[in-house]
């Protein structure tokens, strides 16, 4: 299993993300989230498959650094001093609803979905076809987003997922300021489109006319 970043509680409902699903990897690996950036990764597996470790030459770039070590034991009882799981779960929660409340606004939103503050946003043409929203126009989405200062992800086999996942110690405040940058964002690309649709319209005339 592939904890990198769906571990450390971000999930919410659970620690790793692998116990949502019923299941005991034989092998977990996972990073970042671990000493909140600082170069550490770990893998986590069973003695069986551990034990023919040292029957061939194996080395880390981030294995055995005590600075490393220690900033991740650090994080961990950070996380769990602050309650930050509960928070992801209770915050993660509301910023779904929020979500799905911009879903039935907007036509280019064909669905949202996630656990926690791991969440996505796919964005479509219409929500009958649930084409994919064309790239440049999801680029213009993101563009706008990072003007207002919010930072998203792009993934999908067609690239056109924002992929939301935000600190673990995000507030209601910052989850408010959020939703307003997106419900602003997809306004816009509805103007934007509306725009270029009268403007092609008025070329059509234009032509027929002709």
């Amino acid at each position: 299993m592939d904890e990198v970043q769906t571990g450390f509680g971000r999930t919410g409902d659970n620690f790793w993300g692998f116990q949502g699903h019923d299941v005991v990897p034989d092998i977990a690996v996972m990073a970042k989230g671990i000493a909140n950036g600082f170069p550490m990764a770990a893998v986590v597996t069973t003695k069986e498959i551990a034990s023919v470790m040292d029957s061939a030459i194996h080395f880390n770039t981030f294995g055995g650094n005590p600075v490393g070590c220690a900033m991740a034991s650090t994080v961990l009882d950070v996380i769990e001093d602050e309650k930050l799981q509960e928070n992801a779960r209770e915050l993660g929660s509301y910023y779904l609803m929020g979500l799905a409340k911009l879903r039935d606004q907007y036509e280019i939103v064909g669905d949202v979905r996630g656990k926690g503050f791991m969440m996505g946003i796919e964005l479509v043409t219409d929500k009958d076809s649930k084409t994919a929203l064309p790239k440049e126009q999801t680029l213009d989405i993101l563009d706008d987003l990072k003007n207002m200062r919010l930072l998203c992800g792009k993934g999908g086999v067609a690239g056109n997922i924002l992929r939301i996942q935000p600190p673990l110690v995000t507030t209601k405040a910052d989850v408010d300021y959020a939703l307003g940058c997106f419900d602003l964002a997809f306004a816009n690309h509805r103007d934007r489109q509306s725009k270029q649709e009268a403007q092609f319209g008025e070329e059509r005339k234009a032509h027929a006319s002709m």
